[in-house]
Formats: C-alpha cells, sequence, structure tokens
C-alpha cells in the first residue's frame, strides 16, 4: 500500500495545438459571440427608442454592420481550419474528425461510456483515448463544421439580395434551393442555437476532463501543450486510430 501511494507518475510534454489552431479557436469564440449578440438584435430588435431618434443613433445599421463583419470573419476562418485540416499535424488532420478505422468506434463506445453514462472506464479501455480529441470528441466537431458550412450557406445567402459586393451575390441561389427567405432564416436562426448549445457542452467538457484526466486540457488551447503519463503515451501509440508521436 505504501508503494502505491508513494508511487510517482512520470509525465510527458506534447505540443498539441499548433499556434494557428489556437488562434482559429479563439477567432471563432469571438465570432460567435458577436454573431449570437447581433443576430438576436437583427431578429428583435428592443423598442428603445422613438423612430427618430433611433434614425440618429443608427443603432439596427451597426448591429447589421457588426453582424455582416462578423460573418466574413467567420467565413474565411472556417475555410483556412478546412485548409489546416490537410496541412496542419496529426493533431488537426481531418483523420482525427472522421471515422476511418474499428479503433475510432472502439474509442468512440469509450468516450461514451465514461462521459455520458459515468461509468467508470477499466485501463485497458482508457489506454485507448486519443491524446488529441477523443473520438466522439473528433465525430462531433465534424457535424460542427458542417452546421459551420449551413450558416455561411444561409447566411449570405439571405445577405444576398441587399449586398453590393459580388462575393456575398454567389450564394443568392439558397433561398432559391430551401424554398424562399423565411425558410432560409429559420433554418440560420435554429442553426445558432445548435452553436448555443453547443457551446455550453463544450465548455462544460473541457472543464470535466481537465478535472478528471489533469492533463492541461484547458492551458492546452492556450500555450498548445498537455501532459501525458509516460506509460500511457507509450501505450497509447500502438492502441490508438491515429498513433502519436
Amino acid at each position: 500500500m505504501a508503494e502505491k501511494l508513494l508511487r510517482v507518475h512520470r509525465l510527458r510534454r506534447i505540443y498539441v495545438w499548433e499556434l494557428p489552431v489556437r488562434i482559429y479557436h479563439w477567432i471563432n469564440v469571438l465570432v460567435l459571440l458577436v454573431l449570437v449578440v447581433t443576430g438576436f438584435y437583427i431578429g428583435n430588435p428592443l423598442a428603445l427608442l422613438s423612430g427618430k431618434e433611433a434614425s440618429e443613433a443608427y443603432t439596427m445599421g451597426w448591429f447589421r454592420f457588426l453582424h455582416f463583419a462578423a460573418a466574413y470573419i467567420f467565413f474565411f476562418n472556417f475555410v483556412f481550419r478546412i485548409y489546416w485540416g490537410f496541412v496542419g499535424n496529426k493533431y488537426a488532420n481531418w483523420k482525427q474528425f472522421i471515422p476511418t478505422s474499428k479503433a475510432f468506434w472502439k474509442e468512440l463506445k469509450t468516450v461514451l461510456k465514461v462521459d455520458i453514462l459515468q461509468m467508470k472506464g477499466d485501463k485497458e479501455e482508457r489506454e485507448h483515448l486519443s491524446i488529441g480529441h477523443n473520438a466522439l470528441a473528433g465525430l462531433t466537431y465534424f457535424g460542427t463544421f458542417l452546421a459551420f458550412l449551413l450558416q455561411c450557406l444561409t447566411g449570405f445567402g439571405l445577405y444576398a439580395s441587399m449586398a453590393s459586393w459580388w462575393f456575398p451575390k454567389l450564394f443568392a441561389w439558397v433561398p432559391f434551393l430551401l424554398g424562399g427567405d423565411i425558410l432560409t432564416r429559420q433554418i440560420h436562426h435554429w442553426t445558432m442555437w445548435f452553436f448555443i448549445l453547443f457551446a455550453a457542452i463544450h465548455v462544460y467538457l473541457v472543464f470535466y476532463h481537465d478535472y478528471v484526466e489533469g492533463r492541461g486540457e484547458i492551458s492546452s488551447m492556450g500555450g498548445g501543450w498537455k501532459f501525458i503519463e509516460e506509460e500511457f503515451f507509450k501505450k497509447n501509440k500502438s492502441h490508438t486510430p491515429n498513433p502519436e508521436a
């Protein structure tokens, strides 16, 4: 018993999240916050000013400007992340997000068991968890990327009819495909609620894994480094769907 209490785990410092991934992440946090706040106001503006006062203050104009500016940043930030999924390190690679092996599905089952059902996974199961995104997180992020695409299509589709620049007009076909502006706007609004729900769950799970695993989950998105048990790291190399170097 005394030997177990005195046992010290050696930790390996691993550079997981590259600087471009971290910049992408925090830009997304900021622009999504701006898009949600301004989107709520545009969809249901507060009647705090008279018609004359509102015209002079240009309140709606500023909210629309901030919304459109954030939308452009969101779109090109998303395009950059697609590119980085091909040229970044193994933790940013698209293989982390798309099921490509039996090991991926096995890890997905383990994460569902531990995270969702709150069951204690055995040692062998824990050895299958990835150092970067686990299988459930990766698959969820892939679904989120599809939601990003949907939000960009519907947002620029709605903006196309009033835009003077050629770029938004490229999306003028979207409302026609979806049957009109009303349904396009509803889909745009529903997708916004998906992001709000995702953000709440994402923050909870980040704190949960940081507490349970103690690997620097929170600080890793600031400095890029995680701290992995040496024994786990060596076994993980041969067990994960995407072996770590």
